[in-house]
């Protein structure tokens, strides 16, 4: 599961502005590379929206099915804003719902008629002509 924390209003890549929801994963306990202690952490990203700042923001709280997942991207530079350092990134957080969206589920097969049926639909079909 993953909780919609909060809900701003951003400028994309054409000037357009748009309302983006951030959301957070559930609490992650990971180990410091340098330190080898454990402290704790959120997966975040945020994903674009329809709505209107008004209504993006009455879903602060709600919990959606589905994961943060880790996606390989493009290096980019990224400056920790606790520390202030710039390092080099090659992935990026996005959202993966748990059940398939619209476009991947899977298509209906038509219902095949038997004889009766489709000879009742050409009586029907010849008797509107």
């Amino acid at each position: 599961m993953v909780t919609v924390k909060s809900a701003a209003e951003r400028i994309g890549k054409e000037e357009k502005p748009f309302i983006a929801l951030e959301l957070t994963g559930d609490i992650e306990l990971v180990q410091s590379q340098t330190t080898g202690r454990f402290y704790a952490t959120v997966r975040r990203c945020s994903i674009s929206s329809t709505f209107d700042l008004e209504t993006a923001k009455q879903f602060i709280g709600k919990q959606l099915p589905g994961n943060i997942v880790r996606v390989e991207s493009e290096p980019y530079e990224f400056v920790i804003p606790q520390t202030g350092e710039e390092i080099t990134l090659s992935h990026s957080w996005v959202y993966m719902p748990e059940e398939p969206t619209y476009h991947e589920q899977k298509k209906i097969e038509p219902v095949k008629r038997d004889r009766e049926t489709e000879e009742f639909m050409n009586e029907v079909k010849n008797s509107v002509r």
